[in-house]
């Protein structure tokens, strides 16, 4: 018999538990939390959010906290997909995602869609650039000031990468705007710790992306001597910009700083 993973449940404010999945890694830090939205603590019915990856035992504890009657993701990297169709065949749940190939009998989500499931209210707000797919949920009434269910828009831990062209920095810039306007909830994010105000977190990601900005503009001019219209290849600035980066995560730098030119040169081709 599969038996429950022996990550714990962990409770991180009023309404809202995580189960973090075993598979930690450079990408998904100490692994993919999955998390349990319920009206009360001790409620029979429950809201899960990200399935998490094709884990049975990860899949099979999720299943056991309840009866689920709805499944909702908040993006379609498959460390938050992979266990949709098991966790949808264990708990006969809908699972409504941005994409429709992610969702199993139900509709996909729209940016303001307001949903309740298992007694809880869950508003759905578009936060791309990480993908475009991405999502983030508002519990509203989770404690004093609500919580923010942020998948991979905002980590717990470190900053999350732009998975360009899928991903674009202006759409991650406008969704950081967004956020903040929910700067009181507290954060709960698919990776890494939860925090207790948001809008702290958006700060500290808008000036690491500034920031990071300023610091491409200045290596492509190093690179290319100052001239306006050159355009150097994202391996050269990659190489400036994240010279010590870990060879684990060098495709994710390389992405970024794609998505970084793309938004500094547009379409013109010129910075």
């Amino acid at each position: 018999m599969i038996q429950p993973t022996s990550a714990p449940l962990l409770h991180v404010t009023d309404g809202a538990a995580m189960i973090t999945a075993p598979n930690p890694g450079p990408m998904t830090l100490d692994g993919t939390n999955s998390y349990l939205l319920r009206a009360t603590r001790d409620a029979d019915s429950v809201v899960v959010v990200d399935p998490g990856p094709a884990d049975e035992g990860h899949l099979q504890a999720l299943a056991s906290q309840g009866r689920v009657d709805l499944i909702l993701v908040t993006h379609r990297h498959g460390d938050h997909t992979e266990g949709i169709d098991r966790l949808h065949e264990l708990t006969g749940a809908p699972v409504r995602a941005a994409l429709a190939e992610h969702c199993r009998s139900a509709e996909p989500l729209s940016d303001g869609d307001v949903l309740t499931a298992a007694g809880v209210a869950i508003q759905v707000v578009a936060t791309p650039g990480h993908t475009s797919d991405s999502l983030c949920f508002l519990v509203p009434e989770d404690g004093h000031h609500g919580s923010v269910l942020t998948g991979d828009t905002l980590l717990g831990r470190g900053t999350t990468i732009l998975d360009f062209p899928d991903g674009t920095l202006g759409d991650y810039l406008a969704s950081l705007d967004v956020l903040s306007g929910f700067a009181r909830a507290t954060m709960l994010p698919a990776h890494g710790p939860a925090h207790p105000h948001l809008g702290t977190i958006v700060e500290q990601y808008t000036a690491h992306r500034l920031q990071r900005l300023d610091q491409v503009r200045d290596a492509v001019a190093r690179i290319t001597g100052g001239k306006t219209a050159a355009r150097p290849s994202v391996g050269e600035v990659t190489d400036v910009v994240y010279a010590d980066v870990d060879s684990a995560v060098r495709g994710a730098a390389e992405r970024s700083v794609a998505a970084q030119l793309d938004y500094l040169f547009g379409a013109t081709g010129r910075a």
